[in-house]
């Protein structure tokens, strides 16, 4: 083989590795950043009060997650408290709007959401030795801020009985490697087919970790919807009741 030969092998070699290694690096910098692995792994969960704006209507929220997948989302609407994505480990369940019963998720749904309850805090922790994939798509500008652009590619989800992989793209503010944005496809629902952002903003420390204060949620290319969070409490006592299906 000519030298010429060796030295394209080599050239072809180094540009793949280097790319690996440079989604690896963002990755990494971006979970040191916000607090180091250590701490987000031993995150036990949190509890976000919030609000979120419909139609220049202001709406309190509260969100909470658990390490052990538990998790639901809760506000009010005129007088009435409406829980969205409750699930107790088990049962996937929320409020019907027609209704205002609870009502449980079809199996499929909640097998998907079992899957979720691995990557808690996010799935970029430890994302390795799950077996998920990373790859750097190069850089991108996200509301004016150059970002690094990461595809992230979990284990596949069901939808009406096939399989799509599980994949979602991370932008990362290329100076401070902080989060700015997430999209993804939806799978399922009105929307399907539909790329959804979220947007994230004003950082702030709690206990070590660093968490976005500012958030806002849509599809691509049309007004999304704005979240402001008032308060954020880390590893939060939250009562058993609260995740369980309580029936009609």
């Amino acid at each position: 083989m000519k030298p010429t030969h060796y030295l394209l092998i080599a050239a072809l070699c180094l540009t793949a590795s280097s790319k690996g290694q440079s989604a690896d690096e963002i990755i990494n910098n971006a979970i040191q950043k916000t607090g180091g692995a250590a701490k987000w792994t031993n995150l036990k969960g949190f509890k976000v009060i919030a609000k979120f704006d419909q139609g220049g209507v202001e709406f309190p929220l509260e969100i909470v997650q658990l390490a052990d997948g538990r998790k639901y989302t809760k506000f009010t609407f005129q007088g009435d408290v409406i829980k969205q994505g409750v699930f107790d480990g088990s049962v996937l369940w929320r409020t019907n709007f027609q209704t205002m019963e609870p009502e449980k998720s079809e199996a499929e749904t909640t097998e998907n959401v079992k899957l979720d309850a691995n990557d808690f805090p996010d799935g970029l922790i430890n994302y390795k030795t799950k077996g998920y994939l990373v790859e750097l798509m190069g850089k991108e500008p996200v509301a004016g801020i150059e970002a690094f652009k990461v595809k992230l590619v979990k284990e596949p989800i069901t939808i009406d009985g096939k399989e799509y992989d599980d994949i979602t793209y991370y932008y990362f503010d290329s100076k401070t490697y902080l989060p700015i944005a997430k999209e993804f496809e939806m799978k399922h629902g009105p929307i399907i087919g539909s790329t959804m952002v979220i947007v994230l903003g004003d950082y702030r420390e709690i206990q070590g970790l660093l968490f976005p204060f500012s958030m806002s949620q849509g599809v691509k290319d049309a007004p999304p919807q704005p979240l402001t969070v008032e308060s954020i409490e880390i590893n939060p006592k939250i009562n058993d009741e609260e995740f369980v299906y309580p029936g009609k």
